[in-house]
């Protein structure tokens, strides 16, 4: 038996953004992050990250990522939601190219599943994600932005 890939979900699809580009890049985050254990990605729009934020956190609107950990010590890593719409409406806000922000926002989703949270770890994923978001060559991350 093999073991199992990282996954990525394409449920919307935007012509600005390679498959092949970002499968690469998954690889390299679980190879990178996640010590070998993979996680599935799911690319959606709006309405389906407002419903999964509702239905699991509560919130009824829609943001541009959601990680869901397994929480196990082996095996899948968990789960991440990306938003296209907010990564297209992010990165136009930022001047940058919508691929780079869908690649921030894996970025930060794959830390939150890996067990950082930088609502309560006194800036330590905040360090963290700067540190890989400049190897990877990628502008400005999610937690400078918001300042938290």
């Amino acid at each position: 038996m093999s073991d199992p890939e990282t996954s990525l979900l394409f449920e919307q699809v935007t012509p600005r953004v390679g498959r092949t580009a970002l499968r690469a890049f998954a690889d390299t985050l679980c190879r990178d992050l996640c010590g070998g254990r993979p996680f599935t990605c799911l690319f959606t729009g709006d309405k389906e990250l407002r419903r999964l934020n509702k239905q699991f956190l509560g919130s009824n609107y829609a943001t541009d990522v959601l990680s869901f950990p397994t929480g196990e010590p082996i095996g899948p890593l968990g789960d991440i939601a990306i938003s296209l719409d907010r990564a297209k409406a992010q990165a136009s806000e930022h001047g940058h190219r919508i691929e780079q922000e869908v690649r921030i926002l894996m970025l930060h989703g794959v830390l939150h599943l890996a067990g950082f949270d930088h609502e309560t770890d006194d800036g330590k994923m905040r360090k963290i994600e700067s540190l890989w978001r400049q190897k990877y060559g990628l502008p400005i991350g999610l937690i400078e932005r918001t300042g938290s």
